[in-house]
């Protein structure tokens, strides 16, 4: 156990046991699943179990309907959401392209003001982006699987209606969990409705984007560019063409760091671990059909 995990256990008035006593788990190991699925078939009394990050494709195999599941979503959305604000505007301003010039050059880029923008996703990171966008006026359209509107948004859209939400869209940000729905959710005829000068920017998982399509549409110069913080790979290879491209820029993963995260999961963990003594409905938890 983390010591930084105990402290968070204690802190929600919980106590550090061993397997065998315990009705809850707090699982720190990002991607094992088989011995997360050992230890519950070991110990079939523990009640809820605590995933680490907001992404749980490695554990879908293991979710089950006989206890509560809760993750990381949400708590990472601050940051998550303040670097795709940032990949956005450096890449409609040209500042990703300018920094790869060896000497003055001609004038570049659009505003973020007054844009047209399209988020992918109705989650914790939109909901703070559509706050992040408040001050640059720009006309935001959210797709997600229900149409309920988000504050912040000047419309809310089903996914059924995502190629209509991207025609001329000068940026589009990818913030949806992955799941087999939105797996190649953007593919060449998504982008190609983009606006020529519109930046992708994706901070949720490299697989929402179909990568061969993107990288022939940024060869063409069919858009702007793309600003990338996951990868389908991941990690990139050190010879892949998008590295090259003078209109991506990749970041390896980095929307939420292990600096930035500790405080905060250090905190969902504390409350949630106090919601479950008290008896009370846990945060962030997890739908075990839909997969996130």
């Amino acid at each position: 156990m983390r010591p930084w995990l105990a402290d968070a256990i204690r802190d929600g008035g919980g106590e550090v046991v061993p397997s065998e006593q315990a009705e809850a788990l707090v699982w720190a190991e990002t991607s094992d699943p088989a011995a997360l699925n050992r230890l519950l078939q070991a110990h079939p009394d523990i009640r809820w179990v605590q995933l680490p990050w907001a992404g749980i494709e490695p554990y879908l195999g293991v979710l089950d309907h006989d206890r509560v599941w809760t993750s990381g979503k949400g708590v990472y959305a601050e940051p998550v959401a303040e670097h795709a604000l940032g990949l956005l505007i450096a890449g409609l301003r040209g500042v990703v392209t300018y920094a790869r010039r060896d000497r003055w050059s001609e004038p570049q880029g659009t505003n973020l003001l007054g844009a047209k923008v399209v988020i992918l996703g109705g989650g914790g990171i939109t909901e703070s982006l559509l706050r992040l966008f408040g001050p640059f006026d720009a006309d935001v359209t959210v797709v997600r699987r229900t149409a309920e509107l988000l504050p912040g948004a000047n419309r809310v859209v089903v996914t059924d209606e995502l190629d209509d939400a991207l025609t001329d869209a000068e940026g589009v940000v990818v913030a949806l969990a992955l799941t087999p729905e939105t797996r190649g959710i953007v593919a060449r005829p998504q982008l190609e409705r983009m606006s020529p000068r519109g930046w992708l920017v994706n901070v949720a998982r490299g697989p929402n984007v179909v990568t061969d399509d993107l990288v022939a549409v940024l060869r063409e110069e069919r858009i702007g560019g793309a600003a990338l913080d996951v990868t389908d790979p991941e990690p990139l290879p050190a010879d892949h063409p998008l590295w090259s491209l003078p209109n991506a820029v990749i970041t390896p993963h980095v929307g939420n760091t292990l600096e930035m995260a500790m405080p905060l999961l250090t905190r969902r963990i504390a409350e949630n671990v106090r919601r479950f003594a008290a008896g009370e409905p846990l945060i962030g938890v997890v739908d075990p059909d839909r997969g996130y």
